[in-house]
């Protein structure tokens, strides 16, 4: 019953982000154009085509992978705290954006190459991101617990950023107003061609965490309990950080980075279905993820009005009063 409620709260919000915005549309419109009807309003269609619909698609990829990143995260370290993020990817993708757009009186001639290439900032973070990868996962397999792997991370979050403040200091106004845009997060700037192959790398990452419940599971007791029920702890720890990292290095590039969702989104999940087994949790923290991600995407668009909110801050904005609350009510916060 919780699942085909969510479900139905899921189709509601979707037909309600398609609906509104600065320009309001009928539902029945929205319905008739989304099954391939005719309409009178060619306007009503293309504005749903090719911009409301792919937004709502990203939107709902985003609120999914950065839950069940940020899950796996959790059970990972056991630490209600971890989100998709702790690890430094986010940090390492805007590294290689503020390289690219702050670093021009630096680096020069390569920037400039660069900037002139399509997708330059999804290339740029995607590879700022795959380098911090790698460095985790070459960490992974020298130090033996995950409380160590945990610091780590956090170490390169702190590094990265320390890079970005210098390259900050000497950038010049205009460099900073566009890197401060990318940080802020957009769903809206994708077309069908960059949607179609950032779904593709979404659903690998996330059969990959399907293909890992069990052991998810057995995480949960320890990595001790779990290396005596036959568990591969390093094998596991390198899969799960796999499949992490190719969710929030991706949503990173291609959205920029994506506050509170991966963290928060967990925890309500467990409130709601009050389990902790990651066969049930898993997918409704992508269900729960996906329709968090649209009502704030619907709240950012300010219905009736031309101005658009940044995503990045209505997510928080939206977000921690639902957790703060759900958690004094609670008085318990627990994995």
């Amino acid at each position: 019953m919780l699942f085909a409620g969510l479900n139905l709260i899921l189709l509601t919000v979707i037909l309600l982000n398609i609906t509104l915005g600065s320009v309001d549309i009928p539902i029945d419109e929205v319905v008739r154009i989304l099954i391939r009807q005719t309409t009178d309003n060619e306007n009503w269609k293309y504005i749903i085509i090719n911009y409301r619909l792919p937004k709502v698609l990203v939107a709902m990829f985003v609120g999914c992978g950065l839950s069940v990143s940020g899950l796996m995260m959790q059970t990972l370290f056991r630490n209600p705290m971890a989100g998709p993020y702790v690890l430094g990817i986010s940090s390492g993708a805007s590294l290689g954006v503020a390289l690219l757009v702050l670093g021009g009186s630096t680096f020069g001639g390569a920037v400039a190459f660069l900037s002139g290439l399509d997708y330059s900032l999804v290339f740029v973070a995607s590879l700022g991101g795959f380098m911090v990868m790698l460095a985790i996962l070459a960490m992974s397999h020298r130090v033996r617990d995950t409380l160590s792997l945990l610091i780590i991370g956090l170490m390169f979050s702190s590094l990265t950023g320390a890079l970005v403040s210098v390259l900050a200091y000497f950038a010049p106004a205009a460099s900073l107003q566009k890197y401060l845009f990318w940080s802020l997060g957009s769903l809206g700037d994708l077309s069908w061609h960059n949607i179609l192959f950032f779904a593709i790398i979404m659903a690998i990452a996330l059969l990959m965490s399907v293909a890992k419940i069990k052991t998810l599971n057995a995480l949960l007791l320890g990595e001790t309990q779990a290396a005596s029920m036959g568990v591969s702890v390093k094998k596991a720890r390198f899969w799960i950080l796999i499949a992490t990292c190719l969710l929030a290095g991706t949503i990173t590039a291609f959205v920029g980075p994506i506050a509170f969702i991966g963290l928060a989104v967990p925890h309500i999940t467990r409130l709601i279905f009050k389990t902790a087994d990651h066969r049930m949790l898993l997918p409704a923290v992508g269900l729960v993820g996906a329709i968090l991600m649209l009502i704030c995407d619907t709240i950012a668009q300010l219905p009736g009005s031309e101005l658009v909110l940044p995503i990045n801050a209505v997510t928080s904005l939206v977000g921690a009063p639902v957790v703060i609350w759900l958690l004094v009510r609670k008085k318990k916060m627990y994995l």
